[in-house]
């Protein structure tokens, strides 16, 4: 859900809203998309990530720890443009590129 919320914000921010929300709603329809809820046991291993990233110096904004949580959470590989997610070593993280878009 932290996901789907940066994505509103951005579009309420954006001039192509009402386009990006049908689109946005689209793609959550998909059998291949889920959306994971924040739960207790996400807290938990948010708090896990918080605390490595403070001892090693290495701070990510707070939705992408709440995002790192949710995989840790769920054992998924995280797919992401967003290179704070390799200072997680608690999660499996794989960089997208404009030259993944035509892979499986």
């Amino acid at each position: 859900m932290v996901t789907v919320g940066e994505l509103l914000g951005g579009f309420a921010r954006g001039s192509r809203n009402r386009d990006n929300r049908d689109e946005l709603r689209a793609f959550l329809r998909s059998r291949r998309v889920s959306v994971v809820p924040v739960l207790d046991a996400t807290a938990e291993r948010y708090a896990v990530i918080w605390a490595a990233l403070g001892v090693a110096g290495q701070p990510i904004p707070t939705n992408d720890m709440w995002i790192a949580a949710a995989a840790m959470e769920h054992g998924a590989e995280l797919l992401t443009l967003d290179g704070d997610f390799e200072h997680v070593p608690q999660i499996l993280v794989r960089r997208f590129t404009p030259y993944d878009a035509g892979r499986p």
